[in-house]
């Protein structure tokens, strides 16, 4: 009996998965049947094990990757790389592309036949390398019936449906893969991952059905589709959001989980009714994409200081405002990561948690056994954090709350909804705390908007003109050319990859602590903040346009220019 053999019976009687007795089988009948037959195949066969049990404990103990390719929805560019046939004959699934590595991920019931993987890799011809993942026997099998006996990409299954080649039934069998809905909506889900979609509306009009992306932001229409096919995919969403399907006159909230392109993906559903029947939105969140180092935010040297420097305080509230998807969560627990080690307790109270981080623990906030914020904040204050998130401020009973924990020695990150730094003052005094709290207990304000980043493929140069010479005057160099939007296939003919970020930083110190307490007007504080070297989100808008990452356009979009224009 080889090493990894023995280590996984061990592993699974130590779990109380088998019994000694159950592996003493396994083994006589390995041994009697005279065959080179892999000990989880035969405890699968005898009966003892779920072939999913094997797997899960067959990447643990070898340390590799495993994957469950019935919840899996495949990358049609990773399939076709590798024919029917061949894949059959060497019992491989070839579940995703990653264009930036340039790793196929290929899974397979053994990552350590190195004869298929050598023959895997001489097929490619270098077009990719092979990363082998670990899934169970029959799983693969049933995969290769599965994902190649069917169109997956979302072209041609709207052919598909569209040419009558199969009847889209509305009274669909939800665990049937053959169905062309279930493989149109597995499709647009894969599709919104790979474009780095946040959110895809469903929105049925009089006579058809409008899918949008929001990307870096901004919402895309994607496709218009006939409406005769919007019932059996809003059945087949509804489905696998665990939503009433009966239900259509009332709001609905649910959740999804699913495997997109070999990653593990959350999404939000919320269904609304309008006059042409039931909205539907998936929040997409992608827990690959969630946290962010302070490091990798683009932010200026002064104000990634700034930033440390308040993380360090070890009592006070450090909020973080601005509007809704203007990266708030991102930039919140960006700082948990910084501030993240062994000998502090970090503990969170969300709605709901959006990405899971080591070490912190996480919760969530749940009415049906009233646990609002702060109800959830008296918790975990008697669990002995030193650092507590608070996903948001919303009323006084909370904001009170945060502000005991912070008088009390903790370190409390929340956020806020206010259009400025500045503007945090008069937002907690609206919602009933004390002037004389606020002062000395604030570490500091983050307030931000996330702008869309220029693709540099195809950005253009303009020279900076007599009329716009005015809003650059704040730099110590002023630009000569700035960047336009270009178009090209590398960012999908729209002229921007990615967003960035813009911050105003506003660190509290005694001064500023002093002016607050004593009821001091925005501007007056804002004054003083300048004298401290504080810029506002437009100056900051401006600094990345010099540098040639975004547009006066997208910076003019989320913040006000005309008040530098002047």
């Amino acid at each position: 009996m080889s090493p990894a053999k023995k280590r996984l019976g061990e592993l699974l009687i130590d779990e109380g998965i088998l019994t000694p007795d159950q592996l003493e089988i396994a083994l006589l009948e390995q041994k009697t049947g005279g065959s080179q037959e892999p000990l989880g195949k035969i405890l699968v066969r005898l009966g003892f094990v779920s072939e999913e049990i094997i797997r899960d404990q067959l990447g643990r103990s070898l340390g590799h990757e495993s994957i469950d390719l019935r919840r899996l929805v495949p990358d049609p560019r990773a399939l076709s790389m590798i024919d029917q046939e061949t894949a059959r004959r060497l019992r491989v699934v070839p579940v995703a592309l990653d264009e930036q590595t340039g790793q196929l991920v290929v899974a397979m019931h053994d990552v350590f036949d190195i004869v298929t993987l050598d023959r895997l890799t001489s097929m490619l011809s270098g077009e990719a390398e092979v990363k082998p993942v670990l899934a169970g026997s029959a799983e693969v099998e049933q995969a290769i019936d599965r994902f190649y006996g069917f169109e997956v990409s979302l072209d041609g299954i709207l052919r598909e449906l569209e040419t009558g080649e199969q009847e889209a039934d509305l009274q669909l069998e939800t665990d049937r893969y053959s169905h062309p809905i279930v493989r149109l909506v597995d499709a647009i889900l894969t599709d919104a991952v790979k474009k780095g979609a946040s959110d895809i509306h469903f929105e049925p009009e009089e006579g058809y059905l409008r899918l949008r992306y929001r990307i870096d932001g901004v919402l895309q229409q994607i496709r218009v589709l006939h409406k005769r096919y919007w019932p059996g995919m809003l059945v087949r969403m509804k489905v696998m959001a665990e939503m009433n399907i009966a239900e259509s006159r009332a709001p609905q909230d649910g959740h999804i989980q699913l495997s997109v392109a070999g990653r593990e993906i959350d999404f939000r559903a919320a269904t609304h009714p309008t006059i042409h029947g039931e909205n539907l939105v998936l929040r997409v969140l992608d827990k690959h994409k969630g946290i962010v180092p302070l490091d990798s935010l683009g932010l200026a040297a002064d104000t990634l200081d700034a930033i440390r420097r308040m993380a360090r305080r070890p009592e006070g509230i450090l909020l973080v405002t601005g509007p809704t998807g203007s990266g708030k969560t991102t930039t919140l627990y960006s700082l948990l990561s910084h501030i993240n080690e062994e000998k502090i307790n970090i503990m969170t109270l969300e709605d709901p948690v959006e990405y899971p981080l080591p070490m912190v623990r996480q919760s969530a906030v749940n009415p049906s056994v009233k646990l609002d914020f702060a109800a959830g904040i008296r918790s975990l204050m008697r669990q002995d954090p030193d650092v507590i998130l608070v996903g948001e401020i919303r009323d006084r009973e909370t904001a009170s709350m945060a502000f005991r924990a912070a008088m009390t020695g903790h370190q409390v990150l929340s956020t806020l909804h206010t259009s400025s730094a500045v503007g945090v003052f008069s937002r907690l005094r609206d919602i009933g705390v004390p002037t004389d709290l606020i002062a000395g207990n604030l570490i500091g304000i983050i307030a931000q908007r996330l702008v869309r980043r220029l693709c540099p493929a195809c950005r253009k140069e303009t020279e900076v003109g007599a009329d716009m010479a005015g809003l650059f005057g704040h730099l110590e160099t002023p630009p000569r050319v700035i960047h336009e939007a270009g178009r090209c296939e590398a960012c999908h003919w729209l002229g921007y990859r990615g967003r960035i970020v813009l911050m105003e930083v506003l660190p509290l110190d005694r001064e500023l602590d002093a002016l607050v307490a004593g009821a001091g007007a925005p501007h007056e504080i804002e004054a003083l903040a300048r004298k401290k070297g504080f810029r506002s989100l437009a100056e900051e808008g401006l600094r990345q346009v010099a540098l040639g990452n975004t547009t006066l356009a997208e910076v003019g979009r989320v913040t006000h220019l005309q008040a530098l224009s002047g």
